[in-house]
């Protein structure tokens, strides 16, 4: 099982970036499939969950408005488009699937993460 994020960088505040991640090893559409992040110095959080099939998606509030899940079965793809990024929006950003999992809660298995950097 392999999980792997891309698409990290450096943006100013108020820019886009758009977080890919390939999925592989198990199957895709048994999975709901989430966005995390770990801020510096703090426990990791739920950014955005895609439910297994795609039909239902959730967001913390502190992105909702700004940040886009989406995914692509055809090719084992999660996307997540963040736009009008702020400072408090730098971590690393992981990408995690879940057996079912409702609203990503309990999730199987993770990627190595992506570092964004917002810079003010």
């Amino acid at each position: 099982v392999q999980l792997v994020e891309s698409g990290g960088g450096l943006v100013q505040a108020g820019g886009s970036l758009r977080l890919s991640c390939v999925a592989s090893g198990f199957t895709f559409d048994d999975y709901a499939i989430g966005w995390f992040r770990q801020h510096p110095g703090k426990e990791r959080e739920g950014v955005s969950c895609i439910s297994a099939g795609g039909s239902t998606t959730f967001y913390a509030d502190s992105v909702k408005g700004r940040f886009t899940i989406s995914s692509d079965s055809a090719k084992n793809m999660i996307y997540l488009q963040m736009d009008n990024l702020q400072p408090e929006d730098t971590a690393v950003y992981y990408c995690a699937a879940g057996w079912s999992s409702y609203q990503c809660t309990k999730m199987d298995y993770w990627g190595k993460g992506t570092l964004v950097t917002v810079s003010s």
